[in-house]
Order: C-alpha cells, then structure tokens, then sequence
C-alpha cells in the first residue's frame, strides 16, 4: 500500500469524526436548553399574588381570589398588595422582597402578578432565580410581566403564563360578558395542564403558512426595552407573539424597525399579531402606514406564516398563552389555529 495516500486518506475521516463530534455536542447543547416545564397545579396547591411592578389594593384582588380558590387552589397574599410607593406597588426594596420569597417559597406553585404597569425591570437583576431553576414554577402576567418571561425564558429556560392579572378579573360574573369568562377561564385550563388551542377568523393580510415551534412574546416596547440586555428574546426558530397599547404607529413603525435591524425576525418560525390600541391624534405627524403595512414591510423577503388580529393584549380578548412551550401556527384562507403541542 502506499503509505503516504494511506496517510492522507485518514484525515478526511478524522475530519469527519471531529465534525461529527461538534454537531453532536451542538445538539446535545440544544437538548441541554430545551425548555422546562414547571409542575402543572392540583387541587390544594397554593398561588401567591405579588406586585412586582404597579401597586394594586387588596379590595382590587378579590374577585380574582375568590375565583382562584374555586377552581380548588390557596391563595397568599403578597406583601406588597396594598403598598403604594408612587404608582409601584410599594419601593424596589419591597417589590423585590415579596417576589423573592415567592420565588423561593416551595410551597408556592405559581406566581400570579397582580397588575402590569411598569417597574419590574428596576427588581430583575436584584433578583436570585438559583431556587427557581432547581425547582421551577408558573409565573403569570403579561404587559410589564413581559420583562420576567423573556429574562425567564431566555436564561433560564423555564415556561411561563402570559395572561390577564388581578385586575382583570370581573367582580361581578353574573354581568361579566362571555369573552370576559373565558379569557379567566383559560389560566385555570392553563395551569392545569389543558393543551391550549385557538382559532381565529381569517384576516385579509394575514400571510398563510404553517409553522411549529417554541412560542414567545408580549409587550412590544418592553421586548424593544430589552434589547442588547442579558434578558433580550429569544427569536431563533420561534413563534413570536406580539402585542401593545397606548403606542403611535410611527413609534410601533420603529419598535418594528428595531425587531428587524436586531435580527429578531431573520429566524423565526412564525408570527402572531395580537391588539395594538394605537394612539390617533395630531402626534401622528401624518404617518400614514396601517399597523398590517407596518408588519408586512418589515417581514418582506422573510418566510413564515403571519396572523393579524389574534385575541391576545390589552383587550378583553386576552387569552392565557404559554411561553417558552411548543406550538403548531397554521394560517390558512378559513382562519388561523394556534395548539399547543
């Protein structure tokens, strides 16, 4: 044999074997950072209420206590309910304690925030999260509780609850309108482990496609806030539901902006469009692109599917979503499905 293409004849195969080496411990990464799932709730298991952004009164959480307790879970009432400190829900100092000991408390099996708001992101980094990754549990909330469920789901890569809070519950259910039911009723079905589905009616600018992976998302500027950030989202074959309210379209035109040029939408599986309450006034300057304009500008030259209109934002259509869990997005002419998987 000679020797010296014998030689050269094994380094291919080494070459392989080393390749092979590294997209076995690239995968065995990805394995690694596959999404927790924290126990689903039983009958018995206790939910804290905690402020970590705006202030709420113990008056304001009842009907969202009473209702919590008859789908058969305790409740603990933070400290911070009923603290006031400007519009937090009491100083940081407070704000962070109360989420702490809930965070650590194994005891607690979910975290329900009591309102959105703003201050969340003056706590995070104060924040120990070493009791939560060894045993995780359901955090609830969405709007300001967006900063929580991408820090959550990005560095610890745990799943989360985006929904309405406290002060969303009706105090009244025999007035309460339908939507308004069953948007409560979806937390209940979420926590106890339903496999979450819905569909929505076909919106002319929707773009068709099907689509499956982790979904994640909320509030447009806090996600725009957290870019660059230790916290920032995870878009990279993703489903990315996004939503906003009190926003002018030039501003949710440059939120868009931001998301493209950050490269947030170059790998994304698919994107789900929820209630954008825009601002109209003499502030628009005459900016005249529609928020589907907006979108589909952006996501020109991209392939996924997108939805427009799905009942998720500051909206009484709001329904639970879970972040950081596995869903199929179909987007067809007869309308958009949604199912967990």
């Amino acid at each position: 044999m000679n020797r010296k293409y014998f030689l050269s004849s094994l380094i291919p195969a080494s070459l392989m074997l080393q390749s092979f080496k590294s997209y076995a411990s690239v995968d065995t990464l990805k394995e690694q950072k596959k999404n927790k799932i924290p126990d689903y709730l039983i009958p018995g298991d206790t939910i804290g209420i905690t402020c970590p952004a705006g202030y709420i009164t113990a008056k304001e959480i009842e009907a969202s206590v009473i209702r919590m307790k008859s789908w058969g879970f305790n409740v603990l009432i933070g400290n911070t309910v009923d603290k006031r400190d400007f519009t937090f829900g009491g100083t940081d100092e407070e704000r962070l304690t109360d989420l702490q000991q809930m965070l650590d408390n194994p005891n607690i099996k979910a975290i329900m925030c009591a309102r959105g708001g703003y201050g969340a992101i003056r706590i995070l980094d104060q924040l120990n999260f070493s009791k939560f990754k060894s045993s995780p549990k359901w955090l609830i909330g969405f709007s300001d509780i967006t900063i929580l469920h991408s820090h959550i789901n990005t560095k610890y890569h745990v799943a989360t609850i985006h929904s309405k809070m406290c002060n969303s519950f009706p105090s009244d259910w025999a007035l309460a309108e339908p939507i308004q039911i069953e948007t409560i009723n979806s937390i209940e079905q979420a926590l106890k482990g339903d496999k979450m589905k819905y569909s929505t009616p076909y919106n002319i600018d929707n773009r068709t496609g099907v689509a499956t992976g982790e979904l994640v998302g909320g509030n447009l500027r806090c996600i725009e806030n957290l870019a660059g950030s230790k916290s920032e989202i995870d878009t990279d074959g993703k489903i990315l539901f996004l939503e906003d309210t009190g926003e002018y379209l030039y501003s949710i035109d440059r939120m868009f902006y931001n998301l493209k040029r950050s490269g947030k939408l170059n790998k994304l599986k698919g994107l789900i469009v929820g209630g954008f309450k825009i601002k109209t006034d003499s502030s628009n300057d005459g900016f005249s692109n529609t928020l589907e304009q907006i979108v589909l500008n952006k996501v020109a030259g991209l392939d996924f599917p997108v939805c427009f209109d799905f009942p998720v934002g500051h909206q009484k259509a709001n329904f639970a979503l879970k972040c950081g869990v596995k869903h199929r997005l179909e987007v067809w002419e007869s309308g958009t499905k949604l199912e967990e998987v």
